[in-house]
């Protein structure tokens, strides 16, 4: 989400950037050369846009999302309650309802019980605080694992570190016993689904999954930082709920693949795609003593050589197991077909076969979700006021803009995925973009990813944006200094991965925690709350106002420039680049992969790119309303043909021949995945088999390109 940024900007690994994302903390600013870019003047239209974004109100907007329960499929008033909204500034407005498989908490309990005999019995719960109001709601949501598994466990335990497939072929290697055991996992690397997934695959019986704060980039209690409420610190007691479906082999409604849940729909098994095993998430103040209870026990943390093994715990993170100590969990969950609730609101182009859509999610674990996801709640209706009041002059879209407010994200991207199973023909007809904007402020660092064709227009926006951070400093020199001028590749965790993977262009974005912000507590139902956001995250909502403006104007463009304002050769220059990428990871092999079909199918694309641009910079200068028109639906629709080889090995709703999410990561990008990952697998003949499958797709989006 994440997926990340970029390979240059990581210096730790850490929770989550939106929902089911891994975010990375970036380079510290100071290590960065600064840039100086002055703000670009706004057209009179820009700033009708930029001026309606009122702090105030967008503080309005997040305290109303942040004091009321809304939990996936429980929503149905703050749904509505969005649709009024948009409504009153001039979309039409509407909610679309889906029959979804969703799963609640019913009951849950975590005891160690030592070789002595003595019990250690954990709350599971977060701690309420008096001077945050909603941490006492009676509603509060408990700590649980969406689409977990129901049922009992008692077993000795190992620490899995990270609990990514090399992590438990360490441990195999290291001969730690795994069959029958309980899971003790950290989090950060792959989705929490995955490693609940490979527990299993090793036959353990259990996961339990904790929050370490050696994630926490430099504001910690170890580094002399006060905890929440007192500081900017974690919360000792916080607790990262979200779901364990297996992201990385299809998000949506587990029981109905490929095609959207309604009443009458046929339900499918599930067991390809949700855990068989138990999970609970716990806090890092009652992991603790499972992990102290392992120390002298196994291998030492130290000695494990394995990426982010060890945290910031006073325990030598040993893998155990420890002889006689022995872990009891339960987790009992209620199953249910039960209504989402997606609000839809239309502003109509002068141009009906061309669309753009704008997303952000609404359904959170918890009471808060002040950042996650709130903050992106509350700048979309705060979006809709602005275009509000540029309707009100006169203006009018020439694209017809489509804003929509996800249900059931959290569960494993739901709401958007149903619906766009639904709307796929007319999505694929008329789509040029999904942008998305999920946690928009969580932190001071921005950063986006993007298909690569928007880079060039989104990072040019960006300087028509002032950024809080500094007097005069814009956007773009926050995200320069963030990111070293590089834009993330897309992965999966959010909204936009039914759109990529049905060939349809589209940008994520949002403002992060960089290493010394203050800690955000991720999917936490007491602290990702409006207290701490007014008091820590965004005082003032001065973040919040600079993403909607970004996000504003960058949808403003991509539905009323006449040409749309896409970089064809930029795409060249990522293929070029993934394709280096591919080499390497072939020549770190013993073996040879034949690619020069692939080389030729970039160089094909790369001729495409070139002329289609030519043909742009002559119906500009010619001023041609018909030569416009034909190289819009050729920019709408070259994505399209990433998608026409079909979906890739056991997981065929990622159908993007480009970039998918890794395998074993379910948010970070692989690029070229089916011959990545078959590569790293070790099996050339499905590498070459998608070397052909994989020059396909770039060869059809060439020809869609050529003029």
């Amino acid at each position: 989400m994440m997926h990340l940024y970029s390979p240059s900007s990581l210096l730790f690994a850490t929770l989550a950037w939106g929902c089911i994302r891994d975010h990375a903390f970036h380079r510290p600013r100071s290590l960065v050369k600064r840039q100086s870019t002055p703000l670009v003047p706004l057209t009179t239209d820009e700033a009708i846009l930029a001026n309606s974004f009122d702090n105030n109100t967008l503080n309005d907007w997040n305290y109303y999302y942040t004091h009321g329960a809304h939990l996936a499929g429980t929503n149905r008033t703050m749904a509505q309650w969005t649709a009024d909204r948009w409504s009153e500034n001039g979309f039409q407005a509407r909610l679309d309802e889906y029959q979804t498989f969703l799963n609640y908490p019913v009951s849950h309990s975590l005891s160690l019980t030592y070789p002595n005999g003595s019990v250690f019995k954990a709350s599971l719960e977060e701690a309420v605080l008096a001077e945050d109001e909603t941490t006492s709601y009676p509603n509060r949501i408990p700590t649980f694992n969406g689409y977990s598994f129901t049922g009992n466990a008692t077993a000795e335990y190992v620490y899995v570190g990270r609990g990514q497939v090399a992590d438990f072929e360490a441990l195999v290697s290291l001969n730690v016993p795994l069959e029958g055991k309980i899971a003790l996992a950290k989090y950060g690397g792959p989705f929490r689904g995955l490693k609940v997934k490979n527990a299993a695959l090793y036959k353990m019986i259990g996961c339990v999954l904790f929050t370490d704060p050696g994630d926490d980039g430099n504001i910690t209690v170890a580094n002399g930082y006060a905890a929440y409420p007192d500081g900017p610190a974690r919360n000792p007691t916080s607790v990262q709920r979200g779901s364990v479906q297996f992201l990385s082999t299809y998000p949506g409604d587990p029981t109905t693949p490929g095609y959207p849940s309604k009443q009458d729909s046929p339900r499918a098994d599930i067991s390809s795609v949700v855990p068989s095993i138990p999970s609970l998430p716990i806090s890092y103040v009652e992991a603790i003593p499972l992990l102290r209870a392992l120390d002298g026990f196994g291998t030492p943390g130290s000695q494990v050589n394995r990426t982010n093994w060890v945290g910031a715990l006073n325990v030598s993170y040993s893998t155990g197991p420890a002889p006689g100590a022995m872990l009891s969990m339960s987790n009992v969950m209620r199953d249910a077909i039960t209504p989402i609730w997606d609000a839809v609101g239309i502003i109509n182009g002068t141009t009906q076969d061309e669309v753009l859509v704008l997303g952000n999610h609404r359904d959170a674990w918890i009471v808060g979700g002040a950042a996650d996801p709130n903050s992106g709640s509350a700048i979309m209706v705060e979006l809709s006021k602005a275009f509000g009041k540029l309707l009100a002059t006169g203006w009018k879209p020439r694209r017809t803009i489509v804003l929509c407010s996800w249900d059931a994200e959290e569960y494993g991207l739901v709401g958007s995925t149903e619906w766009v199973e639904e709307h796929i023909n007319w999505l694929t007809e008329s789509t040029i973009a999904y942008l998305n904007i999920d946690v928009g402020v969580s932190g001071k660092s921005p950063g986006i990813s993007s298909t690569p064709e928007i880079r060039t227009i989104a990072t040019n926006i960006m300087k028509k944006v002032l950024w809080p951070t500094m007097p005069n400093e814009t956007l773009y020199d926050a995200w320069f200094a963030e990111s070293d001028g590089e834009v993330g590749t897309l992965g999966s965790g959010s909204d936009y991965t039914s759109f990529l993977h049905n060939g349809i262009s589209s940008i994520d974005m949002g403002a992060d925690q960089g290493v010394d912000d203050p800690v955000y507590h991720y999917h936490s139902s007491n602290y990702d709350s409006y207290h701490w956001m007014s008091t820590y995250g965004d005082p003032g909502y001065q973040y919040h106002k600079a993403m909607g403006q970004y996000l504003s104007l960058l949808a403003y463009h991509l539905a009323t420039d006449e040409v749309i304002p896409y970089d064809l050769p930029a795409y060249t220059i990522a293929l070029q680049s993934y394709y280096d990428e591919l080499l390497a990871t072939i020549n770190s092999t013993s073996k040879t992969l034949d690619t020069s079909e692939l080389a030729a199918a970039i160089s094909q694309f790369a001729t495409s790119a070139n002329e289609v641009m030519a043909l742009m910079d002559q119906a500009v200068s010619t001023n041609d309303a018909a030569l416009k028109t034909v190289v819009n639906h050729k920019f709408r629709d070259f994505q399209r043909g990433f998608t026409s080889a079909g979906g890739l090995p056991d997981r065929e709703f990622f159908k993007h021949v480009v970039n998918a999410p890794g395998i074993d990561t379910g948010y970070a990008p692989t690029t070229f995945p089916g011959i990545t990952e078959a590569v790293e697998a070790g099996n050339f003949e499905l590498a070459a088999e998608w070397v052909g499958r994989t020059s396909l797709g770039i060869r059809r989006a060439a020809d869609i390109l050529k003029t």
